[in-house]
């Protein structure tokens, strides 16, 4: 089956979508464009997952009870990695185009985030987000899905409407806390006096936690000090 033919073939429940979703993507080319009739959503409600599952919507319309006709195009980023009933969602500022193209979220050398990870304990295979969604119920997303070369690229208003967008879907899906990994995001979109830590604000009503980001242009933190951040983000869920 090509990868249009899985696209259109979409024929899955809502939480199930945007593990779909991530199927489609890894399939096809970036710049491809696929269409499929989803059931059970309303065209404001499914645009935010589709773009979440790294796509641009090009049209999204009602074609009967609960029922949305989509049209998008693959961009050049990462989709979301996630799932119902999952321990910890980690929330990105944004993918690097070095990510976007291995499909990997942190996927540099130097990027601190997988040994990290590991030693924390929360996942238990390296750089593999299916592994760490289907069996370690770790999430994994981006506050803003536009993939660039570094973060610095990144506006104030980008922020805060990726921060909507992942405040909707910790509302959906419910995890048990999100960990931003950034806090210059986070200060960007929220609290300019922000430290890492357990943030006073949640998002979709789930507890937050803020660290430094584990790019290995952090000087400051370890893989040591990134590890203890994530397994006090995992002992904030529970």
């Amino acid at each position: 089956m090509d990868a249009r033919t899985i696209a259109r073939t979409l024929r899955v429940e809502p939480p199930q979508l945007p593990l779909a979703l991530a199927t489609v993507h890894r399939a096809l080319p970036v710049g491809a464009r696929w269409s499929a009739s989803l059931p059970g959503w309303t065209p404001d409600s499914v645009a935010p997952v589709v773009e979440g599952g790294g796509f641009r919507v090009r049209a999204c319309r009602a074609t009967g009870h609960r029922r949305v006709r989509v049209d998008a195009e693959r961009l050049r980023t990462l989709p979301d990695f996630v799932a119902p009933g999952l321990r910890l969602v980690v929330v990105g500022l944004n993918p690097s185009l070095y990510s976007a193209d291995a499909g990997v979220g942190f996927a540099r050398p130097g990027n601190r985030f997988w040994p990290a990870a590991r030693a924390a304990g929360i996942v238990t295979a390296d750089r593999d987000p299916w592994h760490t969604v289907t069996v370690d119920r770790i999430g994994m997303t981006d506050l803003v899905k536009r993939a660039t070369v570094g973060a610095a690229e990144l506006s104030t208003s980008e922020y805060r409407a990726g921060l909507a967008r992942v405040d909707r879907l910790a509302a959906w899906l419910r995890p048990g806390a999100v960990c931003v990994l950034g806090l210059a995001g986070w200060r960007a979109a929220v609290d300019r006096t922000a430290v890492a830590g357990v943030a006073t604000r949640t998002l979709g009503g789930v507890p937050v936690y803020v660290m430094p980001n584990p790019s290995g242009l952090n000087a400051h933190d370890t893989v040591d000090s990134l590890a203890a951040h994530l397994r006090a983000a995992a002992d904030l869920a529970g």
